[in-house]
């Protein structure tokens, strides 16, 4: 069972390994507020009604949904024990781990350790492992973390050039994030190109409300637009991605904002939605920007100049390029936005296929045979990515 838990969500699945099936997965959100929480779910082959249900935490919210999977009509295992491990999406791992872990009491202390480097996710993520531990005492817990992929950066790509004592004491230094999606996209096009993963070179490009490009050499990561935070990189839905540090200053000393307030501005008031002030949702500011809302235009084509800016210097430090992948929401789903880019990289001999960018399906190709670089679109899967790493950590030997 797959679980990815949020401040006030558990969004689950549970899949048959290793033959990699979804037999039903689902959403229990409002967790603990006021009104009562909704359950959303559906199975392999019947989709159910969203109902309301009592979810006062986490732990209530794990034990309806084991409830829901073995009785009554939405039942399809018969019996708790079929459950044989749990995967959880952990953000923050810092340096610790490189791989997906057991979890332990020593695992836990050390998720713990990483809360205030997520302060929005990992209390979560400790909150959905502390409840399936509760319902199902015995079964194994994984832990998947999203910045264990991105361990593999050498040294002089994951250092700021700060005052060293800093790093030392704090550890503060770039982590990457969205690990998870960037290591199921490159084993994707590996498995699609016939090599081994460690054969391949891309520029994996995760681009949806969070957004992040990674550089991967021989299958490892190295480089990721990612930092210290999932602040720093391109334009997201509400983070202002790269800007000059001193900005923060500016606006402290000239508007009298404190460090929490410039945190939340950045982070949860910037990007697409700050700029525009029309929406977080590129397609409400695409929408807009048909409608001759100028901000919204003009904030499109800063997203996707930033974007071209990383592919360009991604595919310059890497000694070739097998491929650039787009994936997750808004790189899967918008052709349109796929051509806005890639026509800003002529310089480095990218050219489109528009009939391959506008067709729909599975993982493809969507450049001419004249592209120096090929391009990809590649859909992501993260659960299958945590269930497969699960998996590995409790089959047989």
């Amino acid at each position: 069972m797959v679980v990815n838990c949020g401040s006030s969500s558990l969004k689950f699945q549970l899949m048959s390994m290793p033959a990699q099936e979804v037999v039903a997965k689902g959403l229990v959100d409002r967790i603990g507020q006021k009104v009562p929480a909704q359950f959303i779910y559906r199975t392999a082959d019947k989709e159910f009604a969203s109902r309301p249900v009592t979810a006062k935490d986490h732990t209530a919210a794990v034990s309806f949904v084991i409830e829901a999977l073995t009785s009554g009509e939405t039942a399809v295992i018969k019996a708790r024990n079929e459950i044989a491990a749990f995967g959880h999406r952990v953000v923050h791992g810092g340096e610790r781990f490189t791989s997906s872990m057991r979890i332990t009491d020593e695992v836990m202390a050390c998720i713990k350790e990483c809360c205030p480097l997520a302060p929005l996710h990992n209390p979560a993520n400790l909150e959905g492992i502390k409840a399936c531990q509760k319902a199902l005492p015995g079964v194994t817990n994984v832990a998947v973390f999203d910045t264990a992929f991105h361990q593999t950066m050498p040294p002089h790509a994951y250092h700021y050039a700060l005052p060293y004592e800093y790093y030392q004491r704090d550890r503060i230094r770039r982590y990457g994030f969205h690990g998870t999606s960037h290591k199921h996209v490159v084993r994707a096009f590996a498995e699609a190109a016939g090599k081994p993963v460690s054969g391949v070179n891309v520029v994996a490009c995760h681009l949806g409300n969070g957004s992040s490009l990674t550089a991967v050499e021989k299958g490892k990561s190295i480089d990721t637009s990612m930092g210290f935070t999932p602040l720093q990189g391109v334009i997201m839905g509400t983070r202002s991605g790269d800007i000059d540090p001193a900005v923060v200053f500016f606006l402290m000393e000239h508007h009298k904002l404190s460090a929490d307030e410039v945190n939340t501005m950045l982070n949860k008031k910037s990007g697409l939605q700050g700029f525009s002030g029309v929406s977080s949702d590129m397609r409400d500011i695409q929408h807009a920007a048909q409608t001759g809302v100028e901000r919204a235009a003009l904030v499109i084509e800063m997203w996707a100049y930033g974007i071209a800016k990383y592919i360009a210097a991604y595919v310059g430090i890497l000694p070739r390029t097998d491929a650039v992948i787009f994936t997750a929401g808004i790189g899967e789903n918008s052709p349109d936005l796929r051509t806005r880019i890639c026509t800003k990289l002529a310089g480095i001999g990218i050219v489109l296929d528009e009939s391959l960018n506008t067709a729909q399906g599975k993982a493809r190709c969507i450049t001419a045979a004249a592209s120096r670089v090929p391009v990809w679109v590649i859909p992501t899967n993260e659960e299958l990515e945590i269930a497969r790493e699960t998996y590995d950590q409790v089959k047989p030997s």
